[in-house]
């Protein structure tokens, strides 16, 4: 499913608004899993990654793909959260923090959850939405995958994203 977006023009002293293209995926359906591996396997550049939840194989294994190619990926999660989910992913994501060009950061324990499903690819496409990166998340749960193509919007979660980043509470992955 693709959603258009038509915007008039601004009421004098309101900000310009934000043009992009978009799509938008409802799920479950093949569409909210396959769209992650199919951007993920895209990425030339750069993925800065924030998730709630990062347990699917296959993310993780479209993950450690790109980073063999040589793109750089800055990963930033919920460290309560992780430790929920026990060792689902957690031989995988370590595999991935081997790699020369992954960094993996964790939001301090205890503190408030860090919500996000989202990440930039490259600095021009946002993907954000309800869906976490696990399994049932991306295949078997009612959630949505936003895609946002748009350097302006991307640019916004990056500097949030920076901000998470270097948060002094924050915990490295220790493989």
């Amino acid at each position: 499913m693709t959603l258009a977006i038509a915007l008039a023009a601004p009421r004098s002293g309101e900000p310009e608004p934000a043009i992009a293209g978009v799509r938008l995926f409802y799920g479950p359906s093949p569409q909210t899993a396959g769209t992650d591996l199919s951007i993920l396997a895209g990425a030339r550049k750069s993925i800065d990654m924030a998730a709630f939840v990062l347990t699917d194989r296959d993310v993780l294994g479209a993950l450690a793909d790109a980073a063999r190619r040589g793109v750089a990926i800055r990963i930033y999660l919920d460290r309560d959260e992780m430790d929920h989910a026990g060792n689902r992913g957690a031989d995988a994501l370590s595999a991935l923090a081997a790699v020369k060009t992954v960094a993996i950061r964790f939001k301090a324990r205890h503190s408030e959850s860090m919500h996000l499903k989202s990440y930039v690819v490259d600095r021009r496409l946002l993907r954000t939405g309800s869906a976490n990166f696990s399994y049932s998340g991306e295949r078997y749960q009612d959630n949505d995958v936003v895609l946002v193509e748009n350097p302006a919007l991307a640019a916004a979660f990056l500097q949030t994203f920076e901000t998470m980043w270097t948060r002094p509470d924050n915990a490295g992955l220790t493989p």
